[in-house]
């Protein structure tokens, strides 16, 4: 899976984006932003604050409790603001 990290995310993980393959138990995108932070500090602390991460698969907007499914990118990033 591709994985894209956006603004302040990617500033705390140190990285624009990543491939993994990741095991059958990751299920749902708070399994992978679990897994992610148990790996790695840096992930822990872009991770630490769920009620704001937003997250989108193939390009579309989805809760953290949904299933990852069969896509193949997964961008994560803060609260979008704009006008």
């Amino acid at each position: 899976m591709q994985i894209k990290y956006f603004a302040s995310i990617r500033e705390r993980v140190g990285r624009n984006d990543e491939t993994r393959e990741l095991p059958r138990s990751i299920t749902t995108v708070a399994d992978l932003l679990d897994h992610l932070s148990a790996e790695d500090e840096s992930y822990a602390i872009a991770f630490a604050d769920r009620e704001t991460l937003r997250a989108a698969l193939d390009q579309e907007h989805v809760e953290l409790d949904a299933p990852l499914g069969a896509a193949r990118e997964i961008a994560l990033f803060p609260p979008m603001t704009g006008g």
